[in-house]
């Protein structure tokens, strides 16, 4: 299992925090996911053998949001 943090730019309320987190639970391979709203991160492990942290990444990016690691 493979855990990663990163900083979503422009998450700015719960809703927005909300859409994150189904993003990222609806890549193949998630373990488990949290957001923190406060910090603006995305925590999440998962089993990279069936996905990759630019999965997540691209999940998030399409909903419009900005990634820094």
């Amino acid at each position: 299992m493979e855990t990663s943090i990163v900083t979503v730019q422009n998450m700015v309320n719960q809703q927005d925090a909300d859409k994150v987190l189904q993003a990222i639970e609806d890549v193949w391979g998630i373990s488990k996911a949290e957001i923190k709203l406060s910090k603006k991160q995305a925590i999440f492990t998962y089993d990279e053998r069936m996905a990759a942290q630019q999965d997540f990444e691209q999940a998030i990016k399409e909903l419009g949001f900005n990634i820094t690691h």
